[in-house]
C-alpha cells in the first residue's frame, strides 16, 4: 500500500493542547507498528525499526519523494525527532532506509499503516470518506503482459488521508474489490461516497452492518432503480415535497446557477 497523506492532514475539528497531540500521536503509533516483523539480523541493527518507519511517514507527510529526501528531512528535524524517538545512533542514511522498506512484508505495513490512521480519523471526529478507483499511471507492462495496475481507495476528505487501498484483480472489477476495502478499514460513525458502479444492495448493507451511512450515485443503466427513483420524484414534485425532508442548496458554477436537492428517499 502506498503511503499518501497530505501536509493538512491534523485537522481542526478538535482543539486539543499540541504536547497532548504529540504523546497521543507517538503512543498510537508505537502500538500500532509494535508487531511489524524487523528483516534484518540482529548485528545490522545500527537503528531502530520503529524510527526509520516514523521519520519515513514524517517525511513523506512533508513531501519528501524519495529516499535522498527522507534522509535530508531526518537530518533537518533531528532535534525534535529527539523528543520522541530513541535514535540511538542518530538519523539512518538513505541506503540503510531503503534496504529496510524493501525488505518490509508490505501486508504487514499495510495493515500497520491503516490501523493506525484510522485511529486518527477516529480521534479527528466523524468524515466524509470516498471510494473511487483509479489507473495508475506507467503501471503496464509491456515486456510481461501485464496489464495496468487499478487501484479502489477510501480518501478521507476532511483529514487528507488515504485510509486504505485494494488492488481490482485483472480478472474482476471493482464492484468485488470495494466490499474487501470496507471491510479493512474502520467507517463507524462516517459518511461512505461510492460512485454509480458501487450502487448495489449488498455494498450499502455492509456498510449500514458498519454503523456508516451512504451516498451512493445511481445512473440509468440500472433501469430498474433508476425508474422506481424517477417515478418517486416526480410524484414529490408534483405533491410540492408535502411532509418530505428535504433540503436545497445554491451553487454558482462557471457562471451557472446549480440547486442541489437533498431528499430522504425511503428505500
Amino acid at each position: 500500500m502506498a503511503i499518501a497523506l497530505a501536509p493538512s492532514s491534523v485537522g481542526n475539528q478538535k482543539e486539543v493542547n499540541n504536547n497532548d497531540n504529540i504523546i497521543f500521536l507517538r503512543n498510537s503509533f508505537l502500538i500500532h507498528f509494535q508487531n511489524l516483523k524487523d528483516p534484518r539480523i540482529d548485528r545490522t541493527k545500527d537503528h531502530l525499526l520503529i524510527d526509520i518507519i516514523a521519520i519515513s511517514i514524517l517525511a513523506v507527510i512533508s513531501g519528501s519523494d524519495g529516499w535522498k529526501a527522507i534522509e535530508t528531512y531526518g537530518k533537518a528535524k533531528e532535534q525534535w525527532l529527539k523528543t520522541f524517538l530513541k535514535l540511538p545512533n542518530g538519523i539512518p542514511s538513505h541506503d540503510t532506509i531503503s534496504r529496510v522498506f524493501q525488505r518490509l512484508n508490505p501486508e504487514e505495513f499495510a495493515e500497520s499503516f491503516s490501523s493506525w490512521i484510522n485511529l486518527i480519523v477516529q480521534e479527528l471526529g466523524a468524515e466524509v470518506i470516498s471510494i473511487d478507483g483509479k489507473t495508475l499511471k506507467q503501471s503496464y507492462d509491456r515486456n510481461s503482459f501485464q496489464k495496468s495496475l487499478h487501484i479502489v481507495s477510501a480518501w478521507a476528505n476532511n483529514n487528507k488521508l488515504v485510509l486504505g487501498q485494494k488492488k481490482v484483480d485483472s480478472k474482476s472489477n471493482e464492484i468485488t474489490a470495494i466490499p474487501a476495502l470496507l471491510e479493512s478499514i474502520d467507517i463507524a460513525g462516517n459518511i461512505i461516497t461510492i460512485d454509480a458502479m458501487g450502487t448495489q444492495k449488498e455494498i450499502a448493507k455492509l456498510i449500514i452492518n458498519k454503523k456508516a451511512d451512504y451516498i451512493l450515485a445511481l445512473k440509468a443503466n440500472q433501469s430498474k432503480l433508476h425508474q422506481q427513483v424517477k417515478e418517486w420524484f416526480e410524484k414529490a414534485k408534483n405533491n410540492e415535497f408535502f411532509e418530505i425532508e428535504y433540503s436545497c442548496d445554491e451553487e454558482v458554477e462557471s457562471g451557472r446557477t446549480i440547486y442541489l436537492f437533498l431528499l430522504k428517499y425511503p428505500l
